[in-house]
């Protein structure tokens, strides 16, 4: 049964957010608002907890996971960035958007894509999840919270309650979250001087990147 934590979506009370950090430390997967929709997180580190993220969702390891990261310079820790992806990155974040890169070492070869070792990576910008984020210390592993068999992300905490209680350790409800999920772009194609590729267009406006 999940713990639902109640928490105000500008002022985020720490001692709830510890306790959920302490859920992912043992391993629990926790529905978290984002910027776009509710998103699914667990330990970067915790295998089993990412295979269980990916049984929730029903998605198989060619789905990308995306990482969480606090900030551009932890970002750039997991994937390679050139200056002029770089340039792109820094307009975009923090905010609504995804983006594919080639993974670094720092990833686990598990969690990167099987054949193309790209991985998806983003810079939230929302107060909570912000807080989460710098009260766990390092990056979360994390898929859009889309049920099964659904075309549409989920936004509100008490229906995601409704459906995944049994399944998750905790949620941190926030209050309603935009409905619509992230854009996502494939920077991958700058590594030999092409055009990044939309992959989908979501929440974060692509005339801000001039794309």
């Amino acid at each position: 049964m999940a713990q639902f934590f109640e928490v105000h979506p500008d002022n985020p009370q720490p001692r709830l957010l510890k306790q959920a950090v302490a859920l992912l430390a043992k391993g629990g997967i926790v529905a978290v608002p984002t910027d776009s929709s509710y998103a699914l997180v667990c330990h970067l580190d915790d295998k089993a907890a990412a295979d269980k993220l990916r049984q929730i969702r029903q998605v198989d390891d060619k789905h990308h996971l995306t990482l969480l990261c606090r900030d551009l310079s932890e970002l750039a820790s997991f994937a390679r960035v050139d200056n002029k992806q770089f340039r792109l990155l820094k307009a975009a974040t923090p905010g609504p958007y995804t983006f594919i890169l080639e993974a670094s070492k720092e990833v686990p070869r598990r969690l990167s894509h099987p054949s193309r070792k790209t991985i998806g990576l983003r810079v939230p910008q929302h107060a909570v999840l912000s807080e989460l984020l710098a009260l766990h210390g390092s990056a979360l592993l994390a898929t859009t919270l889309i049920a099964p068999g659904e075309t549409e992300s989920l936004n509100d905490a008490e229906e995601i309650r409704e459906r995944f209680e049994h399944q998750l350790a905790a949620i941190i409800n926030a209050g309603a979250c935009a409905s619509e999920p992230t854009t996502v772009i494939d920077l991958t194609p700058m590594d030999v001087g092409d055009e990044p590729i939309v992959i989908r267009q979501g929440l974060g406006s692509l005339v801000k990147l001039g794309l």
